[in-house]
């Protein structure tokens, strides 16, 4: 096939073959259906689309897993739901076996969990169970790195006990000090990292498990579980819509934790942030993340004083706006001003940048200046 017939094949695809596409191409077999798999999404106003059938949404499922790469399958997934309401189809069991697993389908299994049939359920985990493992696979050892890493710094003192001492920098440290003679190195600087206790800080995560923060609470989920299993941090885990509930003690499996978490009700930060404050025993050697979109539901007065309580208390408290790769959604522009005029700094955060952000609250950096540096959405 020359140049220009491939340039035309792929207008052709584009176009959709209409009787007016003007590209005179005849396609082949494969060609005809992933066409056919596109036009059941796209087009699906003339064509009638996939249908109620769940024997149908299962084979183009399939379909679209076997024509295109993994990143457009759940493009397309994504479009699915929206365009030609398949929601509903999550609860059927030969769907899930199709379906190409990612977080915006974890978050709408979370939104559907109290509804899945028990038929359902054990597939509903499978799928659930493969994301977390992907997400682990990829968030974990960033995170502990980042993390430890502050901790040590933080701990780091120069009159360590012999046990206590940090070799490798200690030698950094003294090299100026080699003596050639003897081939060896004169400590005169001894750095250690202390004695250090069972958790040198806190963290709290508090989420908004309204509808719109989905993905925010997949992702907090991963990093709430991989934190827990940080000897130097205790962290604990609180979601909340009208009411609150803490799932700390779910930390140890993501997916328990996941399933636990009721996707799509309404927002009380006041009810949370209450309870928040009565949970936190050391708040100066504490972080606490909100993630919200700061719409409230509740009592806006309160939710601002019992905020105010909270940072005025020593807590370092960080609002992010959204925790995903899609960028900060709508929010309330009122309370976001309030608490920025606090000092506490106002942004969404991608999932890449959060490890870094966790090491750089607990280590008590300017997290403002920090999120301005790394190009983060921060509230003015």
């Amino acid at each position: 096939m020359s140049d220009n017939d491939e340039l035309l094949r792929r207008w052709r695809m584009i176009l959709g073959g209409q009787a007016n596409d003007g590209t005179g191409i005849r396609l082949g077999d494969t060609d005809t259906q992933m066409d056919g798999a596109l036009q059941a999404l796209y087009d699906s106003d003339r064509t009638g689309g996939l249908g109620a059938s769940s024997p149908n949404v299962a084979r183009w499922l399939g379909d679209i897993r076997t024509f295109f790469p993994s990143s457009v399958v759940q493009v397309m997934q994504k479009d699915a739901m929206q365009r030609l309401d398949l929601t509903r189809m999550l609860l059927e069991k030969e769907m899930l076996e199709n379906i190409e697993p990612d977080v915006h389908l974890v978050a709408s299994l979370m939104t559907l969990s109290h509804v899945i049939p028990d038929k359902t359920k054990d597939t509903a985990r499978q799928v659930v169970r493969k994301v977390v493992d992907e997400l682990m696979r990829k968030l974990a050892q960033p995170t502990r790195q980042a993390i430890t890493g502050s901790l040590n710094r933080s701990a780091r003192n120069r009159r360590p006990h012999h046990n206590e001492i940090n070799w490798h920098a200690t030698i950094l440290k003294n090299l100026k000090h080699y003596q050639p003679e003897y081939k060896t190195i004169i400590p005169e600087e001894k750095i250690g990292y202390g004695r250090k206790r069972s958790s040198l800080k806190d963290i709290v995560l508090c989420l908004d498990q309204s509808g719109s923060m989905g993905a925010s609470v997949v992702y907090s989920g991963i990093f709430g579980s991989v934190m827990a299993s940080i000897p130097a941090v205790r962290t604990k885990m609180v979601v909340f819509d009208t009411a609150v509930a803490d799932l700390t003690e779910d930390l140890n499996d993501p997916v328990e934790l996941l399933f636990g978490v009721q996707l799509g009700g309404g927002t009380d930060i006041h009810a949370a942030l209450t309870y928040c404050r009565q949970i936190i025993t050391r708040p100066s050697d504490t972080v606490m993340v909100l993630i919200t979109d700061l719409y409230e539901g509740g009592d806006a007065t309160g939710m601002r004083k019992r905020a105010a309580e909270i940072v005025a208390a020593g807590v370092q408290l960080i609002v992010l706006l959204a925790l995903n790769d899609d960028g900060a959604p709508g929010y309330d522009q009122h309370n976001a001003q309030y608490l920025s005029d606090l000092g506490v700094p106002v942004f969404a955060c991608t999932p890449d940048k959060f490890p870094d952000l966790m090491a750089a609250a607990l280590s008590k950096q300017d997290i403002s200046l920090w999120a301005a540096k790394q190009d983060l959405i921060l509230k003015k």
